[in-house]
């Protein structure tokens, strides 16, 4: 399809947005011949792909954050633009039959409501109508509660981001999602100054409520730790949206005629971390905290992680400097690809050892000189989400990947069995080296992988529309980046997908 196929208002549509029309035209070919499926070699384990950090070590990787972390090279980037709704999806099927399915859900639900951190809050708006939640408890007025908690009636939190949802509650104050990343951001990214730098991304429609909330909590939790906040908030891209198509990968238009631009996920916040000023950057999912009382062993990960980041990237600069030098010997190279192999995993082509010096040492400078990131792993627990993995390049060689599920061949047996037999999970829980050895900022958009693209379907008004997602941000979009992945304890991953994982032992406080 040419640009000859659109409207001069689709064109306008298209420039509104930002985006190249030569994009559109990529997209629109991307459908047309589907998004191509990774292939995997085998799971990532320990010894192959995953390294466990000894006790021993820890000390040493701790001191490394904190040398690093006191010169101002930490900042923390969190994403934070998914909506609460789809935690609350039981609870608003509920709301909207007006009771719940059971009453054995009903009973349960007016037993927990008062543990949840947000029910101070409940009781506080429904006093503002002269209603009394405990009469409304006793009465089982549940859909009523629920619209309290749900609706702009109340709460109004199936519309709120989950960022500002309360998760935990304290003598004190009650935090959000949001506060609890400050809170981490004060333990592990503070500089000298006392400084902590914190980038947040959220969507169009709540930055004004979260740019509101976060500049009355950050002036709260500086006091509270003595530090200084500072706070940054960008949005997803509208130049990052893509196109919708219908069966026949055709643009999709709604019913007055338009052509229809959707959100590409998450790896659309590329450009979002391109644009930071940022050195090692910490990227989390907002949902993935916890309390005071079991934060020691997060912080304690977070700066194993990137202790470990800066000692193997120290010796990464170390080596372009040499390479870059030209002062290397055979000796000395021998030494660099067994660094190469032991420490970044890093698999090399058929007829490499028998390649000349020169392109052996380009070999390994172009492959050295790129972002690096240290990605925290868990023991597979049956958690929905992607991987570690070994995966089968185009030119022959094998990288390592976080692998989704949805991006491996469906119609594969192989693919499947390898699929399954994953020992480990990704928690989302990165430490990411953007800058180069001469301390100059990557452009990450060269190190994405372009194809590892995403279509699915999705109904819109009366019809059904394929939608297409760019390359994930912690998988294709950091496909070329070198990659070291380390076991780190469950612990440290606990994820709230829906309410209920709220009323979980590591979310609420201990008993008196």
């Amino acid at each position: 399809m040419s640009l000859r196929a659109f409207s001069e208002e689709d064109l306008q549509s298209i420039a509104a947005k930002g985006i190249d029309p030569a994009e559109i035209i990529s997209q629109l070919e991307i459908f047309r011949r589907g998004a191509e499926p990774i292939k995997l070699a085998r799971p990532a384990r320990i010894g192959d792909g995953i390294v466990q950090i000894t006790p021993g070590k820890m000390d040493t990787l701790v001191s490394l954050h904190n040398q690093a972390a006191r010169r101002g090279r930490m900042l923390k980037f969190v994403p934070a633009s998914g909506a609460a709704s789809r935690m609350f999806k039981d609870w608003h099927s509920s709301y909207q039959r007006g009771r719940f399915d059971s009453t054995e859900h009903s009973v349960k639900f007016l037993q927990d409501i008062v543990k949840f951190a947000f029910y101070d809050d409940l009781k506080r708006v429904m006093a503002q109508d002269g209603q009394i939640v405990e009469d409304y408890l006793h009465d089982k007025r549940c859909a009523d509660i629920l619209e309290y908690i749900l609706t702009p009636r109340g709460l109004n939190y199936s519309w709120l981001p989950k960022a500002l949802l309360k998760f935990h509650i304290y003598p004190e104050r009650n935090r959000t999602a949001m506060e609890e990343h400050l809170v981490e951001a004060a333990f592990y990214v503070r500089d000298n100054r006392s400084l902590c730098r914190v980038h947040f991304t959220v969507s169009e429609e709540h930055e004004s409520q979260f740019r509101n909330f976060l500049y009355q909590a950050k002036g709260y939790y500086g006091n509270l730790f003595g530090a200084s906040y500072e706070a940054t908030v960008t949005i997803q891209l509208p130049s990052t949206d893509t196109i919708a198509v219908d069966r026949e990968s055709r643009p999709f238009r709604d019913r007055s005629g338009k052509i229809l631009f959707r959100p590409a996920g998450h790896g659309a916040l590329l450009q979002n971390i391109n644009a930071i000023d940022g050195d090692i950057i910490f990227l989390k999912n907002i949902d993935n905290v916890v309390p005071d009382r079991l934060k020691d062993i997060t912080v304690l990960y977070k700066k194993v992680l990137a202790g470990y980041l800066v000692q193997l990237q120290d010796e990464i600069f170390r080596i372009l400097n040499l390479l870059s030098g030209g002062g290397v010997d055979e000796a000395a190279l021998s030494q660099i690809i067994r660094f190469c192999k032991e420490k970044l995993f890093m698999p090399f082509p058929d007829g490499f050892r028998n390649d000349s010096a020169s392109n052996r040492k380009e070999y390994i400078f172009q492959k050295l000189n790129r972002p690096f990131r240290v990605c925290g792993m868990v023991k597979n627990e049956g958690e929905p989400g992607g991987g570690p993995f070994w995966v089968e390049e185009k030119d022959g060689t094998q990288s390592l990947q976080i692998v989704e599920q949805n991006q491996i061949d469906p119609h594969s047996e192989e693919q499947k069995d390898i699929w399954i037999s994953s020992t480990h999970f990704n928690p989302v829980d990165l430490v990411c080296g953007v800058r180069n050895y001469l301390s100059e900022k990557f452009d990450l958009n060269f190190y994405a992988n372009k194809d590892a693209v995403s279509i699915s379907r999705k109904s819109h008004e009366d019809g059904e529309l394929k939608a297409l997602e760019l390359p994930g941000l912690w998988n294709g979009s950091m496909a070329f980046w070198n990659t070291v992945f380390v076991e780190v304890p469950l612990e440290t991953f606990n994820p709230v997908k829906n309410i209920d994982d709220l009323l979980r032992k590591s979310h609420l406080p201990l008993p008196h």
